[in-house]
């Protein structure tokens, strides 16, 4: 377990039994609380993300239950490590669903998890709100009962934002480079479906298997093409073992990549020399909204750290919020189903604009419809509940991001 405060540790305990009876809230008897179960990448691929989008539903959920909780129900939360991995994943998913009796399920942040979990919630009639970006986790297949709601841009939203990144770092020719999983291969797909409907060419368009310790040959063949520029799509792990490969190399070429593979641990890896003039894109925070302010402030004394390096813990702390709204609008004795349909009610709209959960609980109370504006994006959930939050290019310097541009939609 990632470390946590006093407070939240007995939010925890509570929520297992673990403590003693006289150490726990009182919730009232007439309403069963709400079980959460916080399903986040404590290690593995996701561990840069993970301990702060725990942390961040943690302090969330307190923030729930000092306003009354939800339609008089108290929020309990069960947290899992999913290790980043589908196998792991689902372990822990089936005894937070069979075990802990979960209703939601929290802030998967890997598309083969998300994926892996998705089938399990659904026989489970419970709620998966998740940052993954696979394409396929809005078809109507997987989310087959609309259970699932996606914070983070779909590989659809990411790959439209690579393209106009490299039109704006002035590539003609690039190459693609990408992890062959169900989030990064539909990223790099979207990526040359955008490119070249927009007149552009490629010199190569090249996908690696995962869990190998060495991708030269792939690396060399893109080489060969002359690319101006390389679109990498992975994880961190492999991203470094590209990268450092190439800066053996002494070729000069332009990196593009997303943000969840140029994370802290790719940086310290390898070095500022190695990562220095890497472009990479990120959604970035909702920085201007209520909902932000509240938890930055949260975030950076629970962690220590800004809250802009980690949009996924500002994600996780909206789902909290939005998974709260949409309880309270649906009353105390209504079924998951039902709470989903509120999730857009809540959230998407003409309501007023709200940024926390006591906001618009009041206005709810009052008859008057809302809609909550997060701390990572505007949160407006489409018919296939995703989200299209706002991307930015970043540039590393000195072994940093440092924020050159927003990318227009």
């Amino acid at each position: 377990m990632n470390r946590i405060n006093r407070r939240q540790s007995l939010l925890i305990a509570c929520a297992t039994g673990a403590a003693l009876l006289t150490a726990c809230p009182v919730f009232a008897q007439s309403a069963p609380t709400f079980r959460i179960g916080a399903l986040n990448p404590i290690t593995g691929a996701g561990a840069n993300y993970g301990s702060g989008m725990q942390k961040s539903i943690l302090f969330a959920v307190e923030e729930v239950n000092a306003a009354g909780g939800a339609a008089g129900r108290k929020l309990e939360v069960f947290a899992e490590d999913d290790q980043t991995t589908p196998n792991s994943a689902v372990l822990a998913a089936k005894k937070l669903l069979e075990v802990n009796k979960v209703q939601a399920i929290l802030g998967t942040w890997a598309s083969g998890v998300s994926l892996a979990v998705l089938p399990l919630t659904n026989d489970a009639n419970a709620i998966l709100m998740h940052t993954s970006g696979a394409m396929s986790l809005a078809d109507p297949k997987q989310n087959s009962k609309k259970l699932a709601f996606r914070y983070q841009g779909s590989s659809k939203h990411l790959s439209k934002a690579f393209a106009k990144a490299a039109q704006q770092e002035g590539l003609k020719r690039p190459a693609v480079l990408a992890l062959n999983n169900p989030a990064t291969a539909p990223h790099a797909e979207g990526f040359k479906k955008a490119w070249t409907a927009g007149g552009g060419s490629m010199s190569d368009f090249v996908l690696y298997e995962p869990n190998r310790t060495s991708y030269r040959s792939e690396l060399q063949q893109v080489l060969r093409s002359k690319p101006d520029g390389i679109i990498l799509s992975g994880y961190a792990p492999d991203s470094v073992i590209i990268i450092r490969d190439w800066f053996q190399s002494g070729t000069k070429m332009k990196w593009i990549m997303p943000g969840f593979a140029a994370n802290a641990e790719f940086l310290k890896a390898l070095g500022n020399e190695a990562t220095e003039g890497i472009t990479v894109v990120e959604s970035v925070v909702n920085e201007g909204a209520t909902a932000y302010k509240n938890f930055a402030r949260q975030y950076e004394a629970a962690t220590g750290k800004p809250a802009t390096a980690n949009v996924y813990a500002a994600m996780t702390y909206d789902m909290v919020h939005v998974l709260a709204l949409a309880i309270e609008a649906a009353g105390p004795n209504a079924d998951t189903a039902l709470i989903a349909k509120k999730v857009h009610e809540v959230t998407t709209g003409n309501g007023q604009k709200v940024g926390s959960f006591a906001e618009g609980k009041a206005l709810l109370k009052q008859g008057k419809k809302i809609n909550y504006e997060g701390a990572s994006s505007s949160v407006d959930f489409d018919d296939e509940n995703d989200v299209d939050p706002t991307f930015a290019a970043f540039t590393i310097k000195n072994g940093a991001w440092q924020r050159a541009y927003l990318i227009n939609r």
